[in-house]
């Protein structure tokens, strides 16, 4: 475990991994948004070799929705990061604690907010 963060080795194959952090993320109420390939981005911009490595955006609707009513700019923390690698035969999963993110923010109203994200996020990481 990161002290900011959730982090957690998985002994799955990365593609494997790729796929069942998708799901589970389905069954604690996140869809992913987007998937940034960082491998592939690095090799087609800089022209580098790099572990295998993505980015998952992942979001759970009803929360973003609170979110940006209580402060319509955590778009900029939007969505929840959620990342997955390569090491060696088995993969890691880690992904920033929700309240260490919004402690950045001088808002109260997000606070309730992130802990109920982080609540989901933790049961989830349980869950891999």
């Amino acid at each position: 475990m990161i002290s900011y963060g959730f982090k957690k080795a998985l002994d799955l194959p990365f593609d494997e991994a790729v796929a069942a952090v998708v799901e589970k993320l389905k069954e604690h109420g996140f869809g992913v948004l987007t998937t940034i390939d960082i491998q592939e981005k690095l090799k087609e911009k800089l022209g580098v070799d790099f572990r295998k490595y993505k980015i998952l955006g992942a979001c759970n609707p009803p929360n973003a929705h609170k979110a940006l009513q209580a402060e319509p700019d955590i778009g900029l923390m939007l969505p929840c990061n959620v990342i997955v690698y390569e090491d060696g035969a088995a993969s890691v999963l880690a992904a920033i604690k929700p309240s260490t993110a919004m402690s950045m923010i001088d808002n109260p109203a997000l606070k309730d907010t992130a802990l109920e994200v982080e609540a989901r996020l933790k049961a989830f990481f349980d869950a891999m």
